[in-house]
């Protein structure tokens, strides 16, 4: 598929609505994915009110695409409706735990993967926001979220309105691994690594943030020790609160 060979992030949309047909017709292709015991242990929940876009851009730190994309997509780890189904056939569940979530969130990404290739299949152009499982208590307040039922995965949707480079990726052969794990020598890390140091861009985020590596620009400014510390925490205040985890 040329789209996933020539995808990138699109943050800017056009002011063109997406029909409800369309996006119904990709949500339920993309039901498709895999999913743990055909269980289907996911829901999906559709913001196109700008009120409600607007009750949201704050959990994710007021990125514009939040408010500006016409359509804006919460993907949920969910063990609620299975749950009920088991106890209104008198089945007693037990999915009080941490593995379950595990499996409801990779259903849930697997769900959300395959609506970013269909969507980008046909002329839509997709923002993945990380920052849904930095926040989740907040939108579990703002989205009404039950018990057993943890967002994982925020992607805006809209008609590009932009045409950005494509990012770069690490090469094969830094990712791949034949019959085992081969641990990597400082070599290989060098060469692994060359591509994406030596991008003018990266250069560049290295020489404004007075850092001496690229590396840390990751570790000392973009994703810290302290802020993933205190958003576990909190990540696992929401598995507590949720019914995931015992405290």
């Amino acid at each position: 598929m040329e789209s996933i060979k020539n995808r990138r992030t699109i943050r800017k949309y056009k002011q063109q609505d997406i029909s409800a047909d369309l996006l119904n017709e990709l949500l339920e292709e993309s039901f498709r994915a895999s999913t743990m015991g055909n269980m289907q242990l996911y829901s999906v929940v559709v913001t196109r009110d700008a009120e409600m876009k607007a009750k949201l851009a704050p959990a994710h730190f007021n990125q514009p695409m939040v408010t500006s994309a016409p359509v804006v997509l919460t993907f949920c780890a969910d063990f609620n409706r299975f749950s009920k189904w088991c106890r209104q056939r008198k089945a007693e569940p037990g999915y009080n735990n941490f593995i379950s979530f595990l499996n409801a969130a990779t259903d849930a990404l697997l769900v959300t993967q395959n609506f970013c290739t269909l969507a980008e299949e046909n002329g839509l152009g997709i923002c993945f926001l990380g920052t849904t499982i930095y926040n989740p208590d907040q939108i579990i307040e703002i989205l009404g979220l039950p018990e057993q039922v943890i967002p994982v995965a925020t992607i805006t949707v809209g008609y590009p309105d932009e045409h950005p480079e494509q990012p770069d990726r690490l090469p094969l052969r830094g990712i791949v691994h034949e019959e085992r794990y081969h641990d990597y020598s400082p070599e290989m890390i060098d060469d692994i690594y060359a591509y994406k140091e030596s991008l003018p861009e990266n250069k560049h985020f290295v020489e404004i943030n007075h850092t001496e590596t690229l590396a840390q620009i990751f570790t000392n400014i973009r994703y810290k020790k302290s802020d993933n510390d205190y958003m576990s925490a909190g990540l696992k205040r929401v598995l507590i609160q949720q019914g995931f985890l015992d405290e």
